[in-house]
């Protein structure tokens, strides 16, 4: 206690609150909290300290406690401001690291609770609960990628996207089997991305949750990284070194649903503050958690400020928005009599596609070279139009259509395949709807469903040369990528999120061809305009063949707008060998073999066409030219 008597009366001369401030936190357009609320260390009047605020409209008293004062109730009482709902003072004498959590009492219901605070910059070490006091300043060294990023992000570039879990990527053995620190990854993820292509990472969600197995997705702290695996400062070192070494970092953000753990924003002062109260609206049966309550204002402030928090304060260049599906619909997972109708007697949750909209278009307004994913599992349109236009305003929807279907099509065994070659097809029709990102996620490796290689039809041979053609697919439709960690080697085992990446595998020729593959592949994606320049753009993708159901044969052209740099994808896919097929081709000449995913180095059986072939004369497929290829079995050609 000896350190307690140094920290002096809270005091309530200061205040980072204007009265502007409070009416825009008030009406749900205050997108900068992060500054206002919280701790923040200051100095008032010569006296170094922590100023703390905190909305809590319906509580009768607010405290802060924690190991400056004995976690005593009372010994540093809050005092409101006004009818903003907010309670703030200063408490000289307090220094950086010092935890502590918010004790509000409402004697009306005896309601009493110790909160962690809703704007912590940083959290204890779970299973601990407390927030902690810190500086967020950090020295950047990535002003040359913040300069530039614009063209990195835009519509126009290659965008190839590792998503990864941070504590199950590589672990330390000798050392009990921990998860790697943030500095500890930074140098060893920043040169695997680079040698093997990926433009971007793509974090499962590193915002602070107590319960280690929800990947992040259950989570509290809206404003604190994990301590799991350092520092708010070490993740800043990490995303600082990702930068310097040219990979843009996308953070999984969840606005969509929180826990009810007592320290978290549940029943937060009494009432149900960010969550509603009737349970048909403010309670997710998927996930046994709580709903935002999108048509109150400070709460749409409060997550608004999230998003812009994590773009401003720790530079990242994107947010994938977590279940967009679960908040626009009303019924969602729920049976008739389970939910309530919008005021106009639909299933559509207004509230929620407004909050959308706001967001999507302050994080374009306050960062331009930045965009947001929605991960939206339905057919709700214009998810990545402007709001101006009626859409929701994202940057990007991923394709779980696309993802659903050619993984069903490639565990089908292939002599059946020909039945179902519109799995590979549908997605012309709708493809130029949406700007899509094309991924194979970690939602495809978990719960029972294996690994991508798994999934594979047929034997061992069969399933490696089908997961190669699945890449090359994959690589070559209109759509930005996205691949889960462990997809890039083959990794035979479902993922593991108590043990790392299947790295021993890497001994074997097999698995690193499918990583040769996946490094020539995002090396053609990123050098060849045709492949990514205009991914959303109808003139971008042309099929010469998409109707050759009986040879399960796709055949398909990219271009950039100049048939000079067209590139041809073909794909085989039986294990049948095809010899003089011939494909059409824009213009004579020599058209080279790209890639050919039996290749050798990729783990094939090198059967192809010996580097390229020569165009001819004859019209095909629409096409002036054509060329006569061999098609080796379950293998891609990508011909340019």
């Amino acid at each position: 206690m000896s350190d307690a008597t140094r920290i002096g009366d809270v005091q309530f001369n200061y205040s980072r609150l204007s009265d502007d401030d409070v009416y825009l936190f008030n009406q749900g357009t205050h997108y900068r909290l992060y500054q206002q609320l919280g701790a923040h260390l200051v100095e008032v009047d010569g006296q170094s300290g922590v100023y703390f605020a905190v909305w809590a409209p319906n509580a009768d008293h607010v405290s802060v406690i924690g190991d400056f004062n004995g976690w005593r109730p009372g010994a540093h009482t809050l005092r409101p401001r006004g009818g903003s709902g907010i309670w703030e003072g200063f408490i000289p004498g307090l220094c950086e690291y010092s935890t502590y959590k918010y004790h509000i009492a409402c004697p009306q219901n005896g309601y009493q609770v110790n909160k962690a605070d809703p704007f912590a910059f940083e959290g204890e070490m779970p299973p601990k609960t407390a927030s902690v006091v810190r500086n967020t300043q950090y020295n950047w060294g990535d002003q040359s990628w913040m300069e530039h990023r614009k063209a990195c992000n835009s519509y126009q570039s290659p965008i190839a996207i590792y998503e990864m879990h941070l504590g199950s990527w590589m672990r330390v053995p000798e050392d009990g089997n921990r998860s790697l620190t943030y500095r500890e990854m930074a140098g060893q993820l920043a040169d695997y991305l680079k040698q093997n292509g990926f433009t971007h990472v793509e974090f499962l969600p590193v915002m602070e949750h107590p319960f280690y197995l929800s990947w992040g997705y259950q989570t509290t702290g809206y404003f604190s990284p994990t301590r799991r695996y350092g520092t708010s400062t070490d993740f800043k070192y990490l995303i600082d070194v990702l930068h310097q070494n040219g990979i843009g970092v996308l953070l999984d953000w969840v606005p969509s649903h929180f826990p009810s753990d007592e320290h978290g924003l549940g029943y937060f002062d009494g009432t149900h503050l960010f969550e509603h109260a009737d349970p048909r609206q403010g309670f997710h049966p998927d996930w046994k958690s709580l709903i935002f309550n999108y048509g109150r204002h400070e709460v749409r402030s409060f997550l608004i400020s999230s998003a812009l928090y994590w773009l401003d304060e720790f530079h990242a260049d994107g947010l994938r928005v977590d279940a967009v599906a679960s908040m626009l619909y009303l019924d969602y997972s729920r049976r008739d009599g389970e939910w309530i109708p919008n005021p106009w007697g639909g299933r559509e949750n207004v509230d929620a596609i407004n909050f959308l909209r706001q967001l999507n278009d302050e994080v374009k307004r306050s960062f331009p070279d930045c965009f947001t994913v929605a991960e939206e599992s339905t057919s709700w349109p214009m998810v990545s139009r402007p709001s101006s236009a009626g859409g929701l305003s994202f940057g990007y929807k991923w394709d779980m259509g696309w993802m659903h279907d050619v993984l069903d099509y490639m565990k089908r065994d292939p002599v059946y395949r020909k039945y179902h070659h519109n799995e590979l097809t549908f997605r012309g029709l709708y493809q130029n709807t949406e700007n899509f990102i094309l991924p194979l996620s970690h939602d495809e490796v978990v719960y029972g469903k294996g690994s991508l290689f798994g999934k594979m039809a047929g034997d061992t041979w069969q399933k490696f040369a089908n997961l190669r053609l699945l890449f090359a697919m994959q690589w070559t439709q209109p759509g930005k990528k996205l691949l889960f960690m462990g997809g890039e080697i083959g990794q035979s085992a479902e993922w593991n999120h108590d043990s790392s990446i299947d790295w021993h595998l890497l001994q074997y020729h097999e698995h690193r061809g499918i990583q040769n593959l996946i490094a020539h592949l995002n090396y053609l994606y990123r050098t060849y305009p045709a492949l990514h320049s205009l991914d959303h753009d109808p003139r971008g993708f042309q099929w010469l063949d998409p109707n050759n159901v009986e040879d399960s044969v796709l055949t398909y052209m990219r271009s950039a707008g100049n048939p000079d740099e067209n590139i041809v994808a073909v794909f085989n896919c039986t294990p049948v060998p095809r010899q003089n097929y011939r494909v059409g081709v824009p213009h004579g000449g020599y058209w080279r073999e790209l890639c050919n995913t039996d290749a050798a180095v990729y783990g094939g059986s090198q059967m192809g066409n010996c580097g390229g072939v020569q165009a001819e004369q004859i019209p095909w497929n629409g096409q002036p030219f054509s060329v006569s290829l061999t098609l080796p079995p379950l293998a891609a050609l990508i011909l340019g």
